[in-house]
C-alpha cells in the first residue's frame, strides 16, 4: 500500500539505498503468505507458522458449527455507503462473514480498480430488498455510517433488514485488516447473525482456546 501511497517517498528511500518491502495482501490466502513474509523479515518464522495454524485451526472448529445452521441468513455487506458499495468474493470481510455463517448477497459484484473493493449500486441493492435479512456495514476512514444514516437512505426501507432493525455496524480494523484480529471479526459478525449460537461465553472459550496474538 506504501507504494501506491507514497510513490515518491518510497523512490527516494531506494535511491538512497533503503531496502523497501511494500505489502498489501487482500485474500486470506495472501494474508498466510503475509504473516510468513513478516516472520522472515522478523527472524520469528517458526512464531508465524504457528500464528497461521492456529487461525486456520479456529476457521475449522467454526466452520463446523455454522455449517450445520438452516436456515443460513442473507446479508449485505457495505464498504462505501455513498458509493454503495460491497466487497468482492475473495475480501476478507466476505471471508469473515461467510465463515461467520452467512450468505452474501452481493456475490456478483466486481472488483472495482483491482481492489477488494467492488461496485454494486442501489438498484441492485434494492433488487434484493426482500431477501436480505442483515445489513452490514464497515466503519472506517473511507466509511463513516451510522445505523440512522442508512435507514434515512432514499429507498432503503424496503429493504427486510432496516424493516426489522437488522443493521449493525463492523469496525473495518476487524474485517479487512490482515491481522489475526480477523478472527474477532468473524466472531462479531456470528454474535450479530446468530447470537443464540455466538454467547458471549462460546465467543470468550474460542478466542482463549485458539490463542491467536494481535
Amino acid at each position: 500500500m506504501i507504494d501506491r501511497g507514497y510513490a515518491a517517498l518510497v523512490q527516494r528511500l531506494e535511491k538512497s539505498g533503503v531496502t523497501v518491502i511494500s505489502l498489501q495482501p487482500g485474500s486470506i490466502d495472501e494474508m498466510f503468505v503475509y504473516w510468513r513474509i513478516l516472520g522472515v523479515l522478523a527472524g520469528k518464522q517458526e512464531r508465524a507458522g504457528y500464528m497461521v495454524r492456529q487461525f486456520k485451526h479456529a476457521v475449522s472448529s467454526l466452520k463446523k458449527i455454522t455449517g450445520n445452521i438452516y436456515p443460513k441468513k442473507k446479508v449485505y455487506f457495505e464498504s462505501i455507503h455513498k458509493k454503495m458499495k460491497t466487497f468482492t468474493r475473495d475480501s476478507m470481510a466476505i471471508f469473515a462473514l461467510e465463515t461467520a455463517g452467512g450468505i452474501n448477497i452481493g456475490s456478483d459484484a466486481l472488483s472495482s480498480r483491482g481492489t477488494n473493493i467492488a461496485n454494486y449500486g442501489k438498484e441492485r441493492i434494492l433488487s434484493h430488498a426482500s431477501k436480505i435479512d442483515v445489513y452490514l456495514a464497515q466503519k472506517g476512514s473511507m466509511n463513516q455510517p451510522t445505523v440512522e444514516i442508512i435507514k434515512a437512505e432514499s429507498g432503503f426501507h424496503l429493504i427486510r433488514a432496516v424493516e426489522e432493525n437488522q443493521i449493525f455496524i463492523i469496525s473495518e480494523m476487524i474485517v479487512s485488516r490482515p491481522t489475526p484480529r480477523l478472527l474477532n471479526g468473524i466472531l462479531e459478525i456470528g454474535k450479530n447473525l446468530y447470537p443464540d449460537i455466538f454467547t458471549r461465553k462460546f465467543i470468550e472459550t474460542t478466542i482463549t482456546r485458539t490463542k491467536v496474538e494481535n
